[in-house]
């Protein structure tokens, strides 16, 4: 049975057996087809087959193109039922949906970018001109090392250690700390600061690893407008800012297996608990952990 039949399924279970109005009907039934178009969009119209993560990336989307709180609340009730629906009938072994959290805290989870979207955001800078060069190399450090736009223009040239591939930055009350960086971006970095800085620099002497082109050290709000520049120029329509990269930094990591305590290190936190809003945003892989590694799960 595909997805449109289990939604007019689900449909006539709440008018028949649940007595639901018309108007939770319609309003079900539109909910429900517009997540059923995600599905799709997503590759994955079967809807039997959806994962808590999946599901999240639908709410994840509506936040991001602008939806008021209460609507994401109201569409998530509506797939939750669903799914509940699903599940009595057997249609589906386990209700993943059941796992999502309240809307309530939709309310300050970040922007996140998709692996697709930093690699087209990366990409956006022309390379083939000193201001280019400086900029793509901001842009790898960014999400590389999840830093924030203070401390990668807070860099200095004695920083950055190439050949071991970290960084020493400032954060928050003068900590500093030590992230490592990948391969791209030490490349980028290391190519920006043997080409275009001398060229930025014309002479001048400056600490400073990123400088504008009058050889000042760059501001954090030039940072800011540069990534919002790259972003539009990239087709991303999100809201992207520097600490979307942040975001995605962490997001990426834990979805690709990395601890907690590691991530809450390499940002920077004093506490974990601010680290653990990104475990929000995958919470289906940190359930499947769970069951496969606990001796009860």
């Amino acid at each position: 049975m595909d997805t449109a039949s289990l939604i007019g399924s689900f449909l006539d279970y709440m008018a028949v057996e649940a007595g639901a109005a018309r108007n939770t009907l319609l309003a079900y039934e539109h909910d429900l087809r517009r997540f059923a178009n995600f599905l799709t969009r997503k590759a994955q119209p079967d809807a039997r087959r959806v994962t808590t993560t999946l599901a999240l990336g639908f709410l994840v989307e509506l936040k991001d193109r602008g939806y008021a709180v209460g609507s994401i609340a109201r569409m998530l009730v509506a797939v939750k039922m669903f799914y509940r629906y699903l599940a009595l009938e057997g249609t589906v072994e386990r209700n993943v949906i059941s796992a999502l959290d309240s809307p309530k805290l939709w309310r300050r989870l970040p922007t996140v970018l998709s692996p697709a979207e930093v690699e087209k955001l990366l990409a956006a800078p022309d390379a083939r001109t000193p201001l280019g060069l400086r900029d793509k190399a901001m842009l790898e450090l960014l999400y590389a090392t999840g830093v924030r736009a203070s401390e990668v223009v807070g860099l200095d040239v004695d920083g950055v250690h190439y050949d071991y591939g970290y960084i020493r930055c400032i954060g928050k009350g003068s900590k500093e700390r030590v992230v490592p960086i990948g391969s791209k971006a030490v490349e980028a970095a290391r190519r920006y600061a043997a080409e275009a800085r001398p060229k930025l620099l014309r002479g001048r002497s400056s600490p400073a690893l990123f400088v504008s082109r009058t050889g000042a050290r760059l501001s954090r709000y030039r940072a800011w407008a540069l990534v919002k520049h790259y972003a539009a120029l990239a087709g991303i329509r999100k809201q992207v800012y520097p600490h979307a990269l942040r975001h995605s930094f962490a997001t990426h990591l834990l979805a690709g297996g990395a601890d907690l305590r590691s991530v809450q290190e390499m940002l920077g936190h004093a506490s974990i608990m601010t680290t653990q809003v990104y475990t929000h945003l995958d919470r289906g892989r940190l359930k499947d952990v769970h069951r496969r590694f606990h001796p009860r799960g």
